[in-house]
Formats: structure tokens, sequence, C-alpha cells
């Protein structure tokens, strides 16, 4: 495979992977960033963990799609990350009615 080809196969991977998130954004809560990964979940917790010089973040999602188009499965049931770095959750909006 050349580096031409697979730069074309990434591209429409990700172009798959952008239609997929456009077709069930709306279905979800949350949007979840963090330093690794970018979710849509329905539910999510997050934990300050450890002591001053060494603190962590778990982040618990349930009902989850994970941005990974090199992920098979991208919906997932529970989550649990850890990461060093600061976490962003942001609730979607969520209009009360939808025009055709």
């Amino acid at each position: 495979m050349s580096a031409e080809d697979l730069e074309k196969y990434e591209t429409d991977m990700e172009l798959q992977l952008y239609r997929e998130y456009r077709d069930i954004v709306r279905q979800f809560t949350y949007v979840v960033e963090t330093e690794r990964r970018f979710y849509l979940a329905n539910a999510v917790e997050v934990h300050v963990r450890g002591a001053e010089a060494e603190t962590y973040f778990e982040v618990e999602m349930s009902d989850a799609w994970v941005w990974d188009m090199y992920r098979p499965a991208r919906f997932v049931k529970h989550v649990r990350v850890l990461t060093f770095k600061d976490v962003n959750v942001e609730e979607l909006d969520k209009p009360d009615m939808t025009l055709p």
C-alpha cells in the first residue's frame, strides 16, 4: 500500500466517522473531551483523584459513543477513563422542536 493509498483510506475513514457523528449526536446529552479522545454520552461523572502534585481525573460515562476511527465498535455501555489533564464536559442543547 502506497503512502497516497494510506492517506486516502484515512481520509475516507474520517469522513465516515464524521457522518456517523452527525447522524447520532442528537441522541446524546453530553460532549466529553479528554487529552486523547472525544466522547458523546448520556451520563457523565468526573472524580478528582490523588494528591496535590499527582492529581488525576477519573471520568465515568454511560451510554457513550467514542470518536475513534480505528475502533470497530464505537458504541459502549460504560466507559471509565483516567486522565492527567483537564476534562471538558459540555451539555448539548436539546431543541424543544425539530423542523423536518
